[in-house]
């Protein structure tokens, strides 16, 4: 029966117990009545049920019934009052209407006497969107189940953590364990569902081989009422500078895009969907994939004149980078030179002019000339392809020591016409102790800049050269053009770049790195330098003496610029992706560095132009999962709310009167009506007394029991 339940629970805590003799003499008498009345029963005596009646009464009597009255003071039920703050609700008057809504809800429930409310902000989910339920249960837990009255969730609607079924806090268990379901009400900022169009970003590869095309997968979605779609969207692609792109693409389809990789370096690529009419923001219309382009396998040519201590160190250097895939070929003497070794014995395979400086001339990324003395080893055609080979976009490195002032000197070749120094024959060599040094451009270029020991300034501790050890050999040129970034005695230069079309040139004068490799003098940082060498000479944009480069994290801009010039711009003018510009001083922040920071909080690209370099950064989406869906809707809160008997309001999108609903509460049945909400009686009270008196007076027990035993003897007379 469904009221047993209820009838136990007035009992426990209308009547108690207080026995006037102990419990197992209760017993004992009690089951003596019970076998009297049995006996009785087998025998067919009258009057046995009546005797057993007043045996009944009086034992009930002994037990001591007792009827309990409390008194007590009713506690305040405690509803709360959850205000969504997170970032979806910055858009429109949201988060303006949800505090005045909020406002007008507490001053309300101060109206109602014996209801509190307790309020709770929630702001950011810390990468996970919106959390509400989480803060819910988080503000439940202090709260005595029998005080709480509720919640109120004011809300867009756009929740994260919303579960199947009824949190547990808002269906709390009595002392019988009989659950009580609570009422959850939603309050929604706006008039009604409002339709939104986003732009998801379904998969991008995050690397991509330069001269090659990268596929990004994206898909436009058009939710919530939207009449006015014709079921497609113009997707607009940008790319660093060059003009966008436009496409037209079906909504609701994955759709493949192909964006072609021309260089290495991160690659922004600006991504937009053209707006829906009446969508209540664009926001979530744009996004940014961030493509880093790298090389495939790097092919480097390296050919030694001769054998030397040097080729060890490029071997090393180039085999340890698994990038790179190395064809490596040793003169082991010229042409003319005939010492009777058989050629079995100076190489396992002959040696391939013609296809490496012909042929395939055109697929090497590098080419290092390693003390090569030429003396007929390649035709005049061969070399003029190594020079058109740097005109072209290639990269080749020279490493020169006394061959160079020989008759097969490179510098009396069409390939001299590309060499950043000369080297005169009469006095060209010098052979003494010195340490190299950076030059003044050398402390600001990337490649030496901040070279292990080579200090604050570029200078050692004696002043004179960086902390490196000492090399003996130099080539002493007469002339040079490009730029000098190492000297040697007498400020000779001892390193030199130089860009010749649209190719490059490194030319080392001397063939003595390798000493720093054997430790002479303390070493030197050969494994970085020439590494550094190797990736400028391949255009790593990293190592460009000329930089301008933008990053965004935490709401700010930071723009940095390296020059090896001796003076750079003073400012850059920044684009926000809105449109609007502005122009940001840059502060000398370190040799050859400047820097301006700046507030970037816009999503899209963003343009810093120093009037000669540009360059292009996007802010991070912290919480993608909070700009997924804009809208303000009631589908995600709605059947959760019914569930529990609660109801779902529109608060209009004017925060300076939103249509707040009035609080009550309400004795049972329905807890909503026109223009209010409510929450149940829990009838929650702290007992301030107790008093007990007797269920059964003596005199009506006996009186009772006598009017039994009466009736028992009547029947035994009747026999």
């Amino acid at each position: 029966m469904p009221g047993l339940p209820m009838i136990r629970h007035l009992m426990g805590h209308m009547m108690g117990w207080a026995p006037l003799v102990p419990m197992p003499v209760l017993y004992v008498l009690a089951a003596l009545a019970v076998a009297a009345a049995i006996a009785g029963l087998a025998r067919r005596a009258r009057g046995t049920l009546w005797r057993l009646a007043a045996a009944l009464l009086l034992l009930l009597w002994l037990a001591g019934p007792e009827r309990i009255r409390e008194t007590g003071q009713p506690l305040p039920q405690t509803a709360l009052l959850v205000v969504d703050q997170s970032p979806s609700m910055s858009i429109g008057q949201r988060a303006a209407t949800a505090r005045q809504a909020a406002e007008a809800m507490r001053q309300a429930a101060a109206r109602v006497p014996g209801l509190t409310v307790r309020t709770v902000t929630v702001r950011d989910g810390h990468g996970d969107g919106t959390r509400l339920f989480a803060a819910l249960d988080q503000a439940a837990a202090d709260i005595p189940p029998a005080r709480l009255a509720g919640a109120v969730l004011v809300t867009d609607g756009q929740d994260h953590d919303v579960p199947a079924t009824i949190p547990d806090h808002l269906r709390p268990a009595d002392a019988d364990g009989r659950r009580t379901t609570l009422p959850l009400h939603v309050l929604l900022t706006g008039r009604g569902e409002e339709t939104d169009r986003r732009l998801r970003v379904l998969q991008a590869p995050p690397y991509a081989i330069v001269g090659q095309n990268a596929t990004v997968r994206v898909e436009i979605d058009d939710l919530g009422p939207h009449p006015d779609s014709d079921g497609h969207a113009t997707l607009t692609l940008s790319r660093g500078g060059e003009a966008p792109l436009h496409e037209v693409v079906r909504t609701g389809v994955p759709q493949d895009i192909t964006l072609p990789v021309t260089r290495p370096g991160p690659l922004l690529v600006g991504l937009a969907a053209s707006t829906l009419p009446g969508e209540v923001s664009t926001a979530n219309n744009q996004d940014v994939v961030r493509i880093n382009g790298v090389r495939d396998r790097l092919r480097v040519l390296l050919v030694s004149g001769t054998p030397n201590q040097g080729e060890r160190v490029w071997r090393r250097l180039l085999k340890a980078d698994p990038s790179v895939d190395l064809v490596h070929f040793t003169i082991l003497r010229p042409p003319d030179k005939d010492d009777g070794t058989p050629l079995s014995d100076l190489a396992l395979i002959a040696f391939p002019v013609r296809e490496l400086f012909q042929q395939k001339i055109g697929q090497f990324d590098l080419i290092i000339l390693d003390g090569f003395e030429n003396r007929a080893i390649l035709p005049r055609a061969y070399l003029d392809n190594i020079a058109n080979y740097v005109r072209d976009g290639g990269g080749l490195l020279l490493i020169g020591g006394p061959e160079f002032l020989g008759p097969g000197s490179l510098q009396d070749t069409p390939v001299g016409e590309i060499l950043p120094a000369h080297v005169p024959v009469e006095g060209g060599l010098l052979e003494q102790r010195f340490r190299p040094a950076l030059t003044d451009g050398g402390r600001r270029h990337p490649v030496t800049a901040s070279l292990p020991g080579a200090g604050l300034d570029g200078q050692g501790a004696d002043g004179q050269g960086a902390d490196w050890g000492p090399w003996y050999r130099t080539l002493k040129a007469d002339s040079a053009h490009g730029q000098v970034l190492m000297d040697g005695p007498d400020h000779t230069p001892l390193l030199v770049l130089d860009r010749v079309e649209r190719g490059r040139v490194a030319m080392l004068l001397s063939d003595q790195i390798w000493l720093w490799s054997h430790g002479e003098g303390g070493g030197g940082p050969q494994s970085e330098l020439l590494r550094r060498i190797s990736h400028w000479l391949m255009k790593e944009p990293e190592l460009e003496e000329e930089q301008l480069t933008a990053t965004i994290a935490d709401g700010r801009m930071q723009v940095v610029h390296r020059t090896a010039a001796p003076a750079g711009p003073r400012a850059v003018t920044v684009t926000a992706p809105d449109g609007s510009t502005q122009s940001i001083p840059l502060r000398a922040s370190g040799t050859g560095l400047s820097e301006a920071t700046l507030p970037a909080t816009l999503p899209g690209i963003w343009t810093a132009d120093d009037g000669t370099h540009r360059a292009f950064a996007a802010p991070a989406t912290t919480d993608p999962q909070e700009f997924a869906d804009l809208r303000a809707t009631a589908t995600l809160l709605a059947p959760l709310a019914t569930q529990t008997g609660g109801a779902v309001r529109w608060l209009g999108d004017d925060p300076a009167h939103p249509a707040a609903p009035d609080l009550r509460l309400a004795a049972s049945g329905t807890l909503s009506g026109p223009g209010w909400i409510g929450f149940p009686h829990r009838d929650a009270r702290i007992v301030t007394g107790r008093s007990a008196r007797p269920l059964l007076p003596g005199w009506a027990v006996l009186l009772g029991a006598g009017l039994a035993l009466l009736l028992a003897w009547w029947r035994e007379g009747r026999a």
